[in-house]
């Protein structure tokens, strides 16, 4: 019963199996091998036009590099206030770009355009004391497991872009969203107005794979520079494209995706039917929020299950009591429906 992240999933086997022919072989080092610039032009497939691809290790590099190449003194960037890049990579994107990431509030994770728009005018251009407006992040999947729509995204993209702002998505869980959207990767992406993406597949069956993704190749002109001087430029990055490759075969992300998603769906199903449990609020990716009795989630723990206890949003519809706790579950590639349904038998004893 390990819903703590789907971090905690290892490999998926055919990437695990892609890695070891790769490990037997000599190749090109520092991104110039044959099978680093093959999964460079299937990137290009994938999202119908000529991008830039650069690979990283972690998302947390994928993010900050990403702002970084688009700041400038001085400069602000705009996500939402429980955004993953503001509260929980330890000032990593402030660090590397030099810029200070501007909280904007909006319900269930996902940024209010009007408060948007009100965020960014405190930001002129020639505001020498206070900063200039640079650069709007946003998370799809959110960090509390909701996805913006297409047209949320595009309205979004219109706000950064009459802003002069270029837009940037952590995609972390971006496959998870994308087939709850069944929508393409284009048309999550740079056909609703999105500029740079960090495209995460740690998290969906890879071992540690992450690419920073740009849809106008002249933006990623100094993005060389500021990945090697950050240390992420790998001798051996074939490794990581290596597993591109496989993840990207015969639609295996998206596969992977489907099945975490499906998986969450069930523990949403019996935990609404549950007369000791509730949702917290709706989510579509897979990651669910519940709140328990605090003996349950005791007696859940005791029996090996594994999630995280999680804070309270400021904008939470029905408030957690004293003999409550919220906690997160998190689904994955390596979910099992008896995993699941383990959960909640202990659920329903509580």
């Amino acid at each position: 019963m390990f819903f703590a992240s789907d971090n905690w999933a290892g490999a998926h086997p055919a990437i695990n199996e892609r890695l070891m022919r790769e490990s037997t072989r000599f190749a090109a080092a520092y991104g110039t091998s044959a099978l680093d610039q093959a999964i460079e032009k299937r990137f290009n497939e994938i999202f119908e036009r000529d991008v830039a691809v650069f690979f990283v290790a972690t998302g947390t590099a994928a993010n900050s590099l990403a702002l970084a190449s688009l700041a400038k003194p001085g400069g602000v960037a705009f996500c939402h206030a429980e955004a993953h890049v503001i509260e929980d990579e330890c000032g990593a994107p402030d660090f590397f770009s030099g810029m200070r990431m501007s909280p904007v509030d909006g319900a269930l994770g996902k940024m209010d355009p009007k408060q948007l728009t009100s965020r960014i005018a405190r930001y002129p251009q020639d505001a020498v004391h206070h900063g200039r407006a640079t650069a709007v992040s946003m998370t799809q999947a959110t960090e509390v497991g909701t996805i913006y729509t297409l047209d949320e995204i595009e309205q979004i993209a219109r706000i950064s872009h009459d802003h002069g702002l270029p837009l940037h998505m952590d995609g972390a869980r971006f496959a998870n969203a994308l087939v709850q959207l069944d929508a393409t990767p284009a048309e999550m992406t740079w056909k609703r107005g999105v500029d740079v993406l960090s495209f995460g597949g740690t998290k969906n069956g890879c071992w540690c794979a992450e690419a920073i993704v740009f849809f106008d190749p002249a933006m990623a002109k100094e993005l060389p520079f500021i990945r090697k001087r950050s240390a992420q430029l790998f001798s051996k990055s074939r490794f990581i494209a290596a597993q591109f490759e496989a993840y990207l075969q015969d639609d295996l992300w998206l596969n992977l995706a489907s099945h975490a998603n499906s998986m969450a769906d069930r523990l949403r199903g019996g935990l609404a039917a549950s007369n000791s449990a509730r949702v917290a609020w709706p989510t579509s990716s897979n990651e669910v929020f519940a709140v328990i009795p605090k003996d349950t989630a005791k007696a859940a723990q005791d029996k090996g299950a594994k999630f995280y206890d999680w804070l309270e949003p400021h904008d939470m519809a029905e408030p957690v009591q004293g003999h409550e706790q919220l906690i997160r579950l998190v689904t994955s590639f390596a979910t099992e429906k008896e995993d699941v349904d383990a959960f909640l038998d202990v659920i329903a004893a509580g």
